[in-house]
């Protein structure tokens, strides 16, 4: 095993990590908080959520001997974040997030409902993400709002680096946020002190509140947009670069892992698809039987990072909360944009994709039940409507 490290692969891991960490985590804090997550709560799942991705992916790569890149889920942040906090608070969102965890090593290993989250149309669960997602994506232009020399230099930079390399487009507007917070926002007398303070967090254990509101508004959309938008895409990204790996052990891995991080704040580990591509692709080595080692220094570079997740919460809160979740929405831009297109390119599907998305983007809750599980049940309805329809007209032409 030792044999197949290469330089190539840890310069490869090493971005890999900095790239998963720094583009989404403040998507992850902005859930967390969003659904009812104290400071220290969100920092607790934050560490968690890094060092059980970490673990993840050396325990798979060295197992498989495949280039299998973990991450959270992102989009499964941006959806609590525009959640809420439901009945029972933030431990009615951790029970939900046990429940999604044990429903995805259900379907690791139970192939029926594996089948059954595949059978989701394409077009309505890309509405649904687009919907949640399109709430954030709005946050850049109100940062510009609330502050134009700050909010347009976290965007400018976002959107020079970008032109040039988009990859390091989100690192850059971090680094910009990290600029203005040093430079253009009063940080009162001793905070950094304090932050200094607060590394190797510790790990906040929330008890578990199992009610309907958690399962139905964070557990059942939480287990279908990690499913949809990350796990099985994972599995596409390796397939692509000629891999042929068996998903069932793989979901049920990562279920695992998000089984072990819930209790301490983290929503849910998963397959990754856009770094599995930095680690799986010819730029981790030119021999693809050698390219599992870029995953695995990834995942030791995300437990370190875990490891500083309370000085970077501690860090990220000194500044106003719409810059941060500027720097979120422009993380999830590129995404939004995927799930749009997606979602509305079949015009047989398209009103039914149009109820879901504006369903879901609205925020409305119903019975204390969020808007994106609405979403799914409105959009599912329309097109069995739509296609009952069109089974009538057909019998009578």
């Amino acid at each position: 095993m030792l044999r197949d490290f290469s330089l190539q692969a840890l310069f490869m891991g090493l971005l890999t990590a900095f790239v998963g960490f720094a583009s989404s985590f403040a998507v992850v804090l902005h859930g967390l908080t969003g659904v009812g997550a104290s400071e220290a709560q969100a920092a607790s799942g934050l560490m968690a959520l890094s060092v059980s991705m970490g673990l993840c992916a050396i325990v798979l790569s060295a197992w498989t001997r495949l280039p299998v890149s973990i991450a959270w889920s992102t989009p499964g942040a941006a959806l609590l974040a525009s959640s809420g906090t439901v009945e029972g608070g933030f431990g009615a969102a951790v029970g939900g997030f046990l429940i999604c965890a044990a429903l995805i090593v259900l379907a690791g290993l139970w192939k029926p409902l594996g089948r059954m989250v595949a059978a989701i149309p394409a077009t309505l669960a890309n509405a649904m993400l687009a919907g949640v997602l399109i709430g954030l994506c709005f946050a850049p232009v109100k940062a510009i709002a609330f502050d134009p020399v700050l909010g347009l230099a976290i965007v400018g930079a976002w959107g020079i680096v970008g032109a040039i390399n988009r990859l390091f487009a989100v690192p850059a507007a971090l680094c910009a946020f990290a600029l203005v917070l040093a430079f253009g926002i009063d940080i009162p007398q001793g905070a950094l002190s304090a932050i200094a303070g607060q590394f190797l967090p510790p790990l906040e254990i929330v008890e578990p509140v199992f009610n309907l509101a958690g399962v139905v508004s964070i557990a059942l959309p939480l287990f279908i947009v990690t499913m949809a938008s990350q796990n099985i895409p994972g599995i596409a990204v390796l397939k692509v670069n000629y891999y042929e790996p068996n998903p069932g052990p793989l979901f049920a891995t990562t279920g695992l892992f998000s089984l072990l991080s819930a209790p301490f704040g983290g929503h849910a580990v998963n397959l990754a698809a856009i770094t599995a591509a930095m680690c799986a692709g010819e730029d981790a080595h030119p021999d693809p039987r050698r390219r599992y080692w870029a995953a695995i220094v990834a995942g030791v570079v995300y437990v370190i990072f875990g490891l500083l997740a309370g000085a970077v919460t501690a860090f990220v809160t000194l500044a106003p909360p719409v810059l941060i979740q500027a720097v979120a929405g422009l993380a999830l831009i590129s995404a939004f944009a995927g799930s749009a297109m997606n979602a509305f390119r079949e015009t047989d599907t398209r009103e039914a994709a149009a109820l879901t998305f504006l369903t879901t983007a609205s925020g409305v809750s119903f019975g204390g039940i969020s808007g994106a599980f609405w979403g799914l049940v409105a959009g599912g309805l329309m097109m069995g409507l739509g296609r009952l329809a069109a089974k009538r007209r057909s019998r009578k032409a």
